[in-house]
């Protein structure tokens, strides 16, 4: 089974939903405090559960594996910049090429687990998202490539607000280890990347699409950084979605090793130097890149807990558009999840997490990382600092939860 290969929610607001979408944003408009408290209603529901958007990082195995064989460390670090760079257009541009308009997901309910694996040239990629926490809403993953020797684990939930449209602040951040190929046997480098803010465009017409807005960047171990600027509204080159970025040493932004510069749904190209006046060595067709399809086990073979299993019948009712079904199968796992959280407190103990463990403070080689680009950990704000659990996930089996559903 390949993820989202029967999904199909049409396009924007439907002409029967044109009084309540205005309802609900002067709703938006007038709400003090963070947005991804309200229930929003289920016509403008999508059929993804933000579970599944970790998928997103690794649509491209072939380019999520290339720094892995790279021997020269700063060719390494702009092939992560690359990758990357390559995530942008699935993460943040697939739901509005594919259905007419940005969707809200479905809000992940504590324990829910999204598990996959792409196979193709680059070999056997094996992903895993668990929600780790509901409040504040938090999703964890890992995704790693054994033979290349690399993994990605991260972890992020989003504070949304509303001023003229919806922001939305990503809290969290991604980790990229690799072993270099010159010297299997030295320590694994670690690439720390942060995320970008989002604002919702398109909301007064009914159709809401993703723009991106700041910077953003990746640290390294091995003494590189890259700074990504984004621009809604194409500062640059005036066209949407536009974006310049920069590999130099760290500590010394304007000696400027290679830059990039492009529209991140459409393509880039990658410079040795600085800006316009840089030699080209590369191009990305973020349009044309071909996508490995994950695999996800079929759905009767899924654990109760699994993304598409546990939301098969409000996916079904959503597909059809039978919002009551919708707002009736929805309120089920809600209501289930409350009874959940209200036992667990009676008794005194805690939602036991299948993949990730928490901690309050992250390590002090993070933290060497975070200080050059500005970055803060901000646990408070996530539930704490959630971290793959390689112990955990060797003795992860199915039923992750014994006796135990997402309906009660």
């Amino acid at each position: 089974m390949t993820s989202g290969s029967s999904k199909d929610e049409g396009g924007g607001v439907a002409p029967q939903n044109k009084g309540s979408w205005s309802s609900f944003l002067k709703s938006i408009a007038s709400f003090n405090g963070d947005l991804s408290s309200m229930t929003a209603p289920p016509f403008i529901l999508g059929t993804l559960s933000l579970t599944e958007f970790s998928a997103y990082w690794t649509q491209h195995p072939s380019v999520f594996v290339a720094p892995a064989a790279e021997k020269d460390p700063a060719k390494r670090a702009l092939l992560v910049l690359k990758w990357f760079l390559s995530t942008l257009k699935p993460s943040y541009s697939t739901r509005n090429d594919k259905y007419g308009s940005e969707k809200k997901p479905l809000n992940p309910f504590l324990g829910e687990l999204f598990l996959g694996k792409w196979e193709d040239e680059a070999g056997t990629t094996e992903l895993v998202s668990e929600q780790v926490s509901h409040h504040p809403p938090v999703t964890a993953y890992c995704i790693q490539n054994p033979k290349h020797g690399i993994k990605l684990e991260g972890y992020n939930g989003q504070k949304a607000s509303f001023s003229r449209t919806i922001h939305i602040k990503q809290i969290g951040h991604a980790l990229l280890t690799l072993t270099p190929p010159d010297n299997p046997s030295a320590p694994a480098e670690t690439y720390l990347i942060t995320l970008p803010n989002i604002h919702i465009e398109g909301l007064i017409y009914g159709k809401p699409f993703v723009e991106l807005n700041g910077c953003t960047y990746i640290s390294s171990s091995t003494g590189y950084t890259g700074k990504i600027d984004y621009s809604g509204k194409g500062w640059v080159s005036g066209k949407k979605n536009s974006f310049t970025a920069t590999l130099y040493p760290t500590g010394k932004e304007k000696d400027v090793l290679y830059s990039v510069d492009g529209q991140w749904p459409e393509s880039f190209t990658i410079r040795q130097g600085s800006g316009k006046h840089g030699t080209v060595i590369d191009t990305y067709n973020s349009r044309n890149a071909p996508i490995t399809p994950l695999i996800v086990p079929a759905l009767e073979q899924q654990d109760p807990w699994e993304a598409n299993k546990a939301w098969e019948k409000v996916i079904t009712a959503i597909t059809k558009g039978d919002m009551d079904t919708t707002n009736i199968e929805k309120s089920k796992i809600e209501n289930a999840q409350r009874e959940y959280r209200r036992r667990e407190q009676s008794e005194g103990r805690e939602w036991e997490r299948r993949f990730f463990t928490r901690s309050d403070k992250a390590e002090d080689w993070w933290e060497v990382l975070a200080k050059g680009v500005g970055e803060r950990i901000e646990a408070e704000k996530t539930g704490g600092v959630w971290r793959f659990d390689k112990a955990k996930a060797e003795s992860a089996r199915r039923p992750f939860h014994k006796g135990m559903s997402p309906t009660g």
